[in-house]
């Protein structure tokens, strides 16, 4: 009689945890695949400045349709909205601009843009500037305006990257470190400060230090910097009274709700209003001219409102994304001057959202910032799209990205924007070894070392006397070795002689 076998037990069966952790880390494995590829880094530029300019142009159309329409003037409700799409038609062709012309090239025009840009700000404080909201710091041409600070930041990055990378060898010295950049940099901010305009004056700030920043400066001097703009700011805004309104309203945001703290209270109801989900698209209140400028400078509280907390979560999440690609993009490129002026203008612009925010919900003092990419459009839309283009141009200057293109082409995008193959990256040795004899010529000799004149005089007399002695010593020298070598050859030859 046989007996039946056991059966075996069932497998076990693998717990749902189990099953999401292994589709996390697909879905992990798959996004980090995806962005090793050599040109993630351009991919993404595009895809972050084609969604801030598509929310912007929406948020803009929601929040100008009301101010726009003035019967007085014949002026409709999509006037604003038609001036901002032409400012992003315009932004579009200097965005193609910044991508396609050659890196090289644009940083041999860094010079003559600074001084462009400087003659401008000169230019803008006589009779042909125009005053718009208390500053001087526009010119009108017809029914556009053009301001020449906003072009003077990203001319400052370029050419203060060129300065500092010719100087590398020699950066270890403080006046090779500051000069010429901190001076010229200095300059524009009298300049822009004459208008006045506080907000120009501090991203041209951020600018200057993310320069030093990324050219390795030493961190005593950001400390010494940022106290002095402290100090400077503290003077700015006692010496003028609206500024000083503006920071006491800031310090106590309830004493005056109609005059100072009106902008700053009515943004952060707009933000209470719009709870998690917001009221809509063009539901917001705000737009009616309960928020003034809301197209502007306060953009971010009109999203607030009718997008909620997930609309704000995701332009925070977008410039977030414009923080690591392109702090990506200096890091992965070998060019020393594409590395400071990607990760500049990379600070630059996410500091300047930094602030716009900052303000609208109450955490900083109201300075008058834009939100990139997304407030209505001018001359900081323009410049900010052409910033977006360098960093693409500069994403396709990785290495591996330039070896991709030169040996698999240029790619769907390369071909539909009909962008050339970049060139790879070529370390100029010889301005390297010049720099390293300079280096050594241009360190001074120490006080010590340096002769007095009193010594001087006397080296000049006792030079020939030396000078003759050393002579007579060294022909002496020469005769007596001259004698011993032939001595000794004779010695050699008789030796040689006898045992032969």
């Amino acid at each position: 009689m046989t007996t039946a076998e056991p059966k075996p037990p069932p497998p076990p069966k693998r717990p749902r945890r189990e099953r999401k952790e292994s589709g996390f880390v697909a879905v992990r494995t798959a996004l980090t695949a995806w962005l090793s590829r050599p040109l993630a880094s351009f991919h993404l530029v595009l895809a972050l400045t084609g969604v801030l300019t598509v929310i912007g142009v929406v948020m803009v159309l929601s929040a100008s349709s009301v101010t726009s329409y003035n019967p007085k003037t014949g002026s409709g409700v999509y006037s604003l909205f038609v001036k901002h799409l032409v400012f992003v038609a315009l932004g579009s062709v200097v965005f193609w601009l910044g991508l396609r012309v050659k890196l090289e090239r644009i940083r041999r025009m860094s010079a003559t843009a600074t001084v462009i840009c400087l003659a401008l700000l000169m230019l803008v404080l006589t009779p042909l500037g125009s005053t718009v909201n208390g500053s001087q710091g526009w010119f009108k041409i017809g029914e556009f305006t053009f301001q020449p600070v906003e072009a003077a930041k990203v001319a400052l990055a370029f050419w203060g990257a060129h300065i500092l990378v010719i100087k590398y060898n020699v950066i270890h010295q403080w006046r090779h470190l500051l000069v010429p950049v901190v001076p010229i940099a200095l300059l524009m901010f009298a300049l822009v400060m004459l208008q006045p305009d506080l907000g120009g004056t501090v991203t041209l700030a951020v600018v200057l230090l993310a320069l030093l920043w990324f050219a390795g400066a030493p961190k005593r001097l950001f400390g010494v910097i940022l106290a002095g703009g402290l100090a400077g700011v503290l003077v700015l805004a006692v010496i003028a009274p609206y500024r000083l309104d503006r920071v006491m309203s800031f310090l106590s945001p309830d004493a005056d709700t109609s005059a100072g703290g009106f902008q700053a209270n009515q943004a952060k109801l707009a933000l209470a209003d719009g709870g998690v989900l917001g009221k809509g698209l063009g539901q917001g209140a705000a737009s009616w001219n309960y928020l003034p400028n809301v197209q502007n400078d306060f953009i971010f509280a009109l999203i607030g409102e009718e997008l909620g907390l997930i609309g704000c979560v995701v332009v925070l999440a977008l410039f977030g994304g414009v923080a690591i690609v392109g702090l990506r993009i200096a890091t992965r490129n070998i060019d020393p001057w594409i590395r400071i002026v990607s990760g500049t203008l990379t600070v630059f612009l996410v500091a300047q959202a930094g602030i716009n925010i900052g303000y609208v919900v109450g955490l900083l003092p109201v300075t008058g910032v834009t939100l990139p990419l997304i407030s209505y459009g001018g001359t900081s839309l323009v410049i900010t799209m052409l910033i977006m283009g360098v960093l693409a141009n500069a994403a396709r200057h990785e290495p591996e990205a330039v070896a991709a293109l030169r040996t698999q082409g240029p790619g769907k995008f390369g071909r539909l924007l009909r962008l050339p193959a970049p060139d790879p990256y070529r370390p100029p040795a010889t301005r390297k070894a010049a720099g390293r004899s300079g280096a050594k010529a241009a360190r001074p000799a120490p006080r010590a070392a340096r002769p007095a004149p009193a010594q001087e005089r006397r080296r000049s007399v006792r030079e020939p006397v030396r000078r003759s002695a050393a002579r007579t010593s060294t022909a002496t020298s020469r005769g007596g070795a001259a004698r011993t070598t032939a001595s000794r050859g004779t010695r050699s030859t008789a030796n040689r002689r006898g045992h032969r």
